[in-house]
């Protein structure tokens, strides 16, 4: 019987079947390379258009060089673009192909349309080759002394890439002094942003070994090019005011008419609708004002308003990384941000991690004048769908009476979470009521009187069934049930598998024990051998410590275990004050995002008045690439400046 014959499947036409396609190609690019045929462009269009596709899946197609570098004599700006894609992409990987592609190229450097004298020149620009620097010199010379802005912005970035590949060339060829004079002196302001932006990495890299480049280095935060700059600053690209703006924070004024001189200049920046160049120009006004201590806060006055319409107006991630810096500021100065708690109210519409941070705020701002209509929105929070958004609100509404404002009716609304019939809302209400009573030991009455109807059978959460055993071994003495309730977890110590619920277990038994011997020692006996035996070392070292304590002397273990309690007066912070300060220095980068210190997540290294960051395991090429990491997309060119110079 003969075998079934097989389908056969034609290839993709964007698919070779083999080395024959490569071969086919070649010949048809080396029969176009010298014709002059009418409609032999739109021929060399379809032949490039396949190499770019066979090039892009990862097909070698390198065989190719030669030809496509003859078949670039033409004046089709489309094919020569292909053609330097092509070029570009071989020339890294085989340096030796790359000497075949200095003619043409520095042939169309000189072409008479400016957008092939660009091309060209970044693309030879971009071959990377060490080799091959010589013949970067001359168009880039050329380049810069273009009469089309276009060129020289391309010329600006190609000296840059130049210093990456030959320090020494570059130093030596005297471009930056070249940079200097075009920052000063051209017309065009992206060619002065650019070369703002190659001079502050090639000074500062080369600060290290130069003096001379150190005061370059210097001279560029002086006052005459931070004037001619902010004179400018209209006139800029979005991303070049964040970059003129970022070198203005690092300037100093030499009396207080110049600072309000700066700030008047930068006044309408603060209405501008990008939220990189408002959040840069707030950076500036913060930096500005620091000596100053009335004019600063009259500033955060001033940033209100525009924070807070960015806030409203844009994206949910940029409404993040400007809520950011608005609760950066608002821990620092809250009684200013008091009057306009109602901005801070989540809607409905808004993403959890939106949410989170309008509560921390709404917690910050709360005062003796707003805190019922806070907690009563808070409270309506507390039923939300959104689980997280509804704990974090429970969470919101406790931090707010530790805070001493309106405590009667706060505590009110907590006890009224313990009878909800959910079982995360109580399970928060406990950890709350739990710091409630540690610092109002005068609410124990209430309090105690509703944990009492709490069944422990029904609290399941470790840090909620903690608080509770805490509660019952604190106040045993008022809660007529404690020692039966604590019996009955003892029993159930093995199915117990929260090392914090035991630890908390053993102390609530032994303080029941001193208030209500009779009916505890059962209890407390079979807890100190059920904790003598536990595998968890913490727990067994107790259980141990305990044991042997009430063995020396009943006394001194009632002393040292039940001692009178004096009310917290003050809970600790999460974050140091020191902490703080250094990541409001960090003002308008991702360390105010990560509300952590740029060295925690970085490693910087600061040359001179610059700061270059890296990952721990890598050079990071651009900010967008860590936002992203973290589900905060860049819309509306919001980019926080977090990188004063990108690695190339």
């Amino acid at each position: 019987m003969a075998p079934p014959a097989q389908s056969q499947r034609s290839p993709s036409p964007s698919q070779p079947s083999g080395k024959s396609e490569v071969s086919d190609l070649k010949l048809q690019l080396r029969q176009l390379a010298g014709s002059r045929a009418p409609g032999v462009d739109d021929s060399k269009r379809e032949l490039f258009k396949k190499v770019i596709s066979y090039m892009t899946i990862g097909i070698d197609v390198s065989s190719l060089f030669g030809e496509m570098v003859m078949c670039s004599a033409t004046s089709d700006i489309v094919l020569k673009k292909m053609c330097y894609l092509y070029v570009g992409n071989y020339a890294k990987v085989n340096p030796d192909l790359a000497l075949l592609t200095i003619n043409f190229l520095q042939r169309d450097c000189h072409d008479e349309d400016p957008m092939i004298r660009g091309l060209a020149l970044r693309s030879l620009c971009s071959l990377r080759v060490a080799n091959l620097v010589e013949y970067l010199v001359g168009p880039l010379g050329s380049g810069l002394k273009d009469s089309n802005s276009y060129v020289r912005i391309v010329a600006v970035i190609g000296v840059l890439k130049l210093y990456h590949i030959s320090a020494s060339t570059c130093v030596d060829a005297d471009f930056p002094s070249i940079l200097k004079h075009l920052l000063l002196n051209d017309s065009d302001t992206q060619v002065v942003a650019n070369c703002l932006s190659a001079l502050q990495e090639i000074w500062s890299a080369e600060a290290s070994t130069s003096e001379e480049a150190s005061r370059e280095m210097e001279t560029l935060i002086s006052k005459p090019i931070i004037y001619n700059l902010l004179n400018r600053i209209k006139e800029f690209s979005e991303w070049a005011q964040c970059l003129v703006l970022e070198l203005v924070t690092k300037y100093v004024p030499s009396d207080n008419s110049e600072i309000f001189d700066i700030m008047n200049l930068l006044e309408d920046r603060l209405q501008h609708a990008n939220g990189a160049v408002v959040l840069a120009t707030v950076k500036v006004f913060l930096q500005l004002t620091l000596s100053m201590a009335d004019v600063h806060q009259q500033v955060y006055e001033r940033l209100k308003a525009p924070l807070l319409t960015l806030v409203s107006s844009g994206s949910p991630e940029q409404s993040y990384a400007v809520l950011s810096h608005l609760h950066l500021l608002v821990m620092r100065a809250p009684y200013i941000f008091s009057s306009d708690y109602k901005h801070l109210y989540c809607q409905y519409n808004e993403p959890s991690y939106v949410k989170r941070l309008k509560l921390e705020m709404l917690t910050a701002v709360a005062n003796e004048s707003n805190t019922y209509e806070i907690v009563t929105e808070l409270c309506e929070y507390a039923a939300n769908v959104d689980i997280p958004i509804a704990r974090e609100s429970i969470r919101a509404v406790g931090k707010i009476a530790l805070q001493q404002y309106d405590v009667n009716a706060i505590v009110d609304r907590l006890l009224q979470f313990l009878e909800m019939e959910k079982d995360y809302v109580t399970a928060e209400a406990l950890v709350l009521v739990k710091d409630l009573l540690r610092k109002y030991p005068q609410w124990s009455h209430d309090c105690i009187a509703v944990v009492g109807n709490i069944s422990s059978k029904n609290v399941q959460e470790p840090k909620a069934k903690a608080a509770l055993i805490w509660m019952l071994g604190e106040y045993s003495q008022d809660m007529q049930d404690a020692p039966y309730i604590l019996e009955s977890l003892v029993e159930n110590w093995d199915e117990e598998h929260s090392a914090e619920v035991r630890l908390h277990l053993l102390t609530a038994v032994m303080k029941c024990f001193f208030k209500r011997p009779p009916e505890t020692q059962n209890a407390l006996g079979a807890a100190l051998a059920a904790g003598v035996a536990d595998f968890h070392q913490d727990v067994h070292d107790r259980a141990l410590f305990y044991y042997r304590i009430l063995q020396y002397n009943v006394s001194v273990a009632e002393r040292i275990v039940n001692p009178p309690k004096q009310a917290v007066s003050v809970f600790a912070d999460t974050q140091s004050s020191e902490i703080k300060d250094r990541i409001f220095d960090e003002f308008n980068s991702l360390s105010v995002v990560y509300q952590k210190v740029t060295s925690s997540f970085f490693q910087l290294y600061v040359i001179g008045i610059f700061c270059f960051y890296f990952r721990p395991f890598g050079f990071l090429k651009h900010p967008i690439c860590l936002l992203k990491e973290n589900n905060v997309r860049l819309r509306r060119g919001i980019c926080l400046n977090l990188i004063t110079k990108f690695v190339v």
